[in-house]
């Protein structure tokens, strides 16, 4: 028995009748649902931080005595923390620092550990030697301990936060890149660019390192969150940390137990 194939509507499925860019995005969409959703996550949560002084109901810093310890209600939707403060106002007002170490820890990172580990890996000989056991020292210690031991040094500020998160994050992006500039240095396409007289920096440049970019990405992508995941802990000052608001515990919202550490009369 013949199938009769309707190349029209195969077609149709590769997207060949897509014309124009929102059918284009309505396409990637449709094909791939659970990156769509993850993107459409992450754009909410760019809007919000950016636009978090239009739409917060509260002033994020504002105390209010009356409402301390408030339960979540119509007008505080997700409570307040001891000093009255709005938590819904709070998380979206800090995501702006959350968004911003984020995205400046990672930039940063990645500006450090491309060179490093692309140098190390094209070239080899004592420069990977020197760098690999500088980066061995730098991964032997904790992230988190690292970031908190360098904002204590730099001193309380957010650039000096952004820094202190971003350089633990090299050792890891440099290490990729070497392993996989290793890999690529050997093909035929680096050969045939030798052969030809290019310069090694300039093949290091311009064929190797874009063929890094795609295990790059996912690696960038998680150490986005890893940041923003550090920077909630400890590390940045000030009140409009979003953050910050996971280590309040018990005493964030609603928390009104008694007092059972005051001493009891006995009979």
């Amino acid at each position: 028995m013949t199938t009769i194939i309707d190349h029209s509507v195969e077609l149709a499925k590769a997207g060949a009748n897509v014309s124009t860019r929102w059918q284009a995005l309505w396409f990637v969409a449709r094909r791939y649902p659970l990156g769509a959703i993850g993107a459409g996550i992450i754009i909410i949560f760019t809007l919000t931080a950016l636009f978090a002084g239009w739409i917060t109901p509260y002033d994020p810093t504002a105390t209010n005595a009356r409402a301390s310890l408030a339960v979540p209600s119509s007008a505080h939707w997700l409570g307040a923390d001891f000093m009255g403060r709005d938590i819904l106002s709070r998380i979206i007002g800090g995501a702006q620092i959350s968004l911003a170490v984020g995205i400046g820890a990672t930039v940063l990172g990645l500006s450090v550990g491309i060179p490093v580990g692309l140098a190390s890996g094209y070239y080899g000989g004592w420069i990977d030697l020197i760098v690999q056991r500088f980066i061995d020292i730098m991964q032997s210690l904790p992230l988190l301990v690292t970031a908190l031991v360098m904002a204590a040094s730099l001193g309380p500020s957010l650039r000096n936060t952004i820094i202190a998160i971003a350089i633990p994050l090299v050792p890891s992006i440099a290490r990729m890149v070497r392993s996989n500039t290793l890999a690529l240095k050997e093909m035929p396409f680096v050969e045939a660019a030798r052969a030809i007289g290019i310069n090694e920096t300039w093949i290091a440049a311009r064929h190797v390192l874009p063929n890094t970019l795609a295990p790059l990405i996912v690696l960038a992508t998680a150490q986005f969150g890893s940041a923003i995941l550090v920077e909630g802990v400890a590390v940045v000052p000030g009140p409009r940390r979003a953050g910050a608001l996971s280590v309040l515990g018990p005493h964030a919202v609603g928390n009104r137990r008694p007092n059972t550490s005051a001493p009891r009369r006995g009979w």
